[in-house]
């Protein structure tokens, strides 16, 4: 289907690409692709999304294969912003863009992780990993002759601004640019309820696996409880583990149905007709009915004390906290030690207007938000103990 076809079949209030603000540096269009499918494909040919592979969701790379991991949670996350677009007749390809690049900039460790590395950069100006996204995609990414980044659709760039959730409420006040009094368009809305939903519920699937969380107490969660009821009753035979697999299918579909039917509740409600009218909406269109939502709500309290909480995943928080510090640190104290991309950085930063210790600490966090997992670990055997090779 060509892309004239296919947005003619959008709803009214969609970002069509004839809506979209455009790219920082001018580019020919792609006879063959719409702007938003470039800016996908662009994010999946990035350092920074490969690099996702072996990023810590909740449990460190090393723990084990089948845990999620920040590239599997990215991709489970498009699959669902799809979905919800697809059912609602909105541009999957812009949503799907968003997705895929709402955790770019990610640090090794997860929370744990950003939170250290935040601690650290308190004095020079701290550390989010929205933001960090944003720099990536605008700067930090260099695969193109004629600028740095990526050149992304503002829509794209916009999603990953105004993307939060219950552990991230960027501060963005600084991006004026971005018309930060605006929502973003359906799409980026919904790829960031999606990214809610694919936390909460792979979530409880990993920790089940890990053996944090267990049956009886899953279904005291009404949630959780209700389709496990329905699971049994359609299949008694099956094992545990599958019973919880398909528990785990039907929340997820329960919450995008509930998605689809809140927001056209309230699209009616509203009278959205166009994008224009997304816009100006005094409040997100995307949401959870009032039921749904206070029952994710539980499951997310759940979570925090049973999981996030818990004392296996609290020792390799600790431990995680502990090597970003004592890694940035060393690296603030000693910069000779970095390696040579870095050096050259802050050789260029001090021929262009000066380095300051403000540039040297962003430098530095660039290249520690930029360490998978492992890497980390074996950077901070390197520069700690002093029987490994440097």
């Amino acid at each position: 289907m060509s892309q004239n076809n296919y947005e003619s079949t959008l709803a009214s209030y969609s970002c069509r690409t004839a809506d979209s603000r455009g790219r920082v540096y001018d580019e020919p269009e792609s006879p063959h692709r719409n702007p938003f499918q470039r800016d996908r494909d662009r994010i999946i040919h990035s350092t920074a999304f490969r690099r996702l592979e072996y990023k810590t969701q909740v449990f460190v790379n090393h723990e084990g294969d089948h845990y999620r991991t920040r590239l599997t949670h990215s991709i489970e996350v498009a699959q669902i912003a799809r979905s919800i677009c697809r059912s609602m007749h909105l541009h999957e390809d812009l949503a799907e863009a968003v997705a895929l690049a709402h955790d770019l900039g990610h640090t090794p460790f997860g929370h744990s992780g950003q939170d250290a590395l935040d601690e650290v950069m308190k004095p020079y100006g701290g550390f989010e990993h929205n933001r960090q996204s944003l720099r990536i995609v605008e700067e930090l990414e260099h695969k193109y002759a004629a600028f740095t980044g990526l050149n992304l659709s503002y829509e794209t760039r916009e999603g990953i601004v105004k993307h939060h959730s219950a552990y991230d409420t960027p501060k963005n006040i600084d991006l004026a640019h971005y018309n930060l009094h605006e929502q973003p368009a359906l799409e980026a809305q919904i790829g960031n309820l999606a990214d809610e939903i694919a936390y909460n519920n792979h979530d409880i699937d990993d920790g089940y696996r890990a053996g944090m969380l267990s049956i009886d107490e899953l279904i005291k969660l009404e949630l959780f409880g209700s389709n496990y009821e329905k699971v049994e009753a359609e299949f008694p035979d099956a094992s545990e583990r599958l019973k919880v697999n398909e528990t785990v299918r039907h929340m997820i579909n329960d919450l995008i149905v509930d998605v689809i039917e809140e927001t056209r509740h309230r699209i009616r409600e509203l009278n959205v007709k166009s994008f224009e009218d997304v816009r100006r909406s005094p409040a997100p269109l995307v949401g959870f009915s009032k039921h749904v939502r206070r029952m994710n709500g539980e499951l997310k309290k759940f979570l925090y004390k049973n999981m996030y909480r818990h004392y296996r995943v609290a020792r390799m928080a600790n431990k995680a906290e502990r090597v970003i510090r004592e890694i940035f640190e060393v690296y603030m104290d000693c910069p000779a030690m970095l390696p040579e991309n870095q050096q050259d950085e802050m050789r260029m930063a001090k021929i262009v207007g000066g380095l300051t210790d403000v540039r040297q600490a962003r430098i530095i966090a660039d290249y520690i938000a930029g360490m998978t997992d492992r890497y980390a670990l074996e950077e901070h055997e390197r520069l700690f103990n002093v029987n490994v090779r440097p």
